[in-house]
């Protein structure tokens, strides 16, 4: 069993930054791939990047790609998401997600965190 708890969400302005945290415990969770997905009011959840159990392997959306990275620390406990240059459209609640694979779909996922806000002031 993994549970994960996000953190790092808040309000910022746009082309501002935030990094969120996705904490998991669990033994094993250094096995697993992490994703970040996001959801906006009224719309369906997605994709935004997943990273590999050992680091080597990234993926994202090709809406952050060049804004957003994720990485993952050494002893494998900690997932991170660094949004750089923030856009009003990025403002959504962001989900961590634990599955075997590193994947853009959502269905591969089989732990989830309960989100955490994130507002991009225009």
């Amino acid at each position: 069993q993994v549970q994960l708890v996000e953190s790092g969400g808040g309000l910022v302005q746009t082309g501002g930054s935030l990094r969120l945290s996705c904490a998991a415990s669990g033994r094993t969770f250094s096995t697993y791939a992490v994703g970040w997905f996001r959801q906006a009011p009224g719309k369906e959840r997605v994709f935004v990047a997943t990273i590999s159990w050992n680091g080597i392997t990234t993926f994202y959306d090709d809406s952050v790609k060049g804004r957003f990275t994720i990485s993952r620390d050494k002893a494998k406990t900690t997932v991170y998401l660094q949004m750089n240059s923030l856009k009003p459209e990025d403002t959504a609640v962001y989900y961590c997600a634990a599955g075997r694979t590193p994947s853009y779909y959502i269905e591969t996922y089989n732990y989830w965190g309960q989100g955490t806000q994130v507002t991009v002031s225009s």
